[in-house]
């Protein structure tokens, strides 16, 4: 699809993952129907901040590549910022493929405006166990991992997370190296 890029240019939105995103789309059914898990509606990409300086130019840019994409995507997308100071662009739809989309439209748009390096993650939540469930897609590593809260605090349920890489580890390009699994504690979304 041929975009108007909000950044001054015409171009054609280029993947930033590539087919490795829409693998979630395709694992569908089995994170339905043998996990039980179901999307809860919602995903983000999340940047590193910009400098001062890139930030005013970019900004309203932004905010205009965000109602483009929101217009064409057909998801609802908000903007916040974390406690650690990253940016995150939250993706609301209830439909799992619309999500991949929205998001990958998202990511490529802001690599083709020349922030591919400050691209950090791609979290979607899942609800149907007893915490949530987010698949994190790593655009530096071109992979996902598992990440399962538990409890109140900044622990985690890692026997689900070993559960879950195995259990969809065919389907998923997953991340092979469990110290790259990061944590999302207090995720906005």
């Amino acid at each position: 699809m041929a975009l108007k890029n909000p950044f001054g240019r015409r171009k054609r939105a280029a993947s930033v993952a590539s087919d490795r995103l829409f693998a979630l789309s395709t694992a569908r059914v089995t994170l339905e129907v043998e996990l039980g898990l179901r999307t809860a509606g919602v995903a983000a990409v999340v940047f590193k901040p910009m400098s001062a300086g890139e930030f005013v130019r970019a900004a309203s840019d932004l905010e205009q590549l965000l109602d483009a994409v929101s217009a064409d995507a057909g998801s609802k997308i908000e903007r916040t910022t974390d406690s650690f100071g990253f940016e995150w662009l939250i993706v609301r739809d209830n439909d799992l493929e619309d999500l991949v989309t929205a998001a990958n439209l998202v990511a490529s748009e802001l690599a083709n405006a020349g922030f591919d390096k400050q691209l950090l993650a791609a979290p979607f939540r899942f609800s149907g166990g007893k915490n949530p469930v987010y698949f994190v897609y790593g655009f530096k590593t071109k992979s996902f991992w598992p990440f399962v809260p538990a409890g109140d605090g900044q622990e985690r349920d890692n026997a689900e997370e070993l559960e879950l890489k195995a259990k969809l580890e065919k389907e998923l390009p997953i991340e092979p190296d469990l110290t790259k699994w990061l944590a999302l504690y207090d995720a906005p979304i």
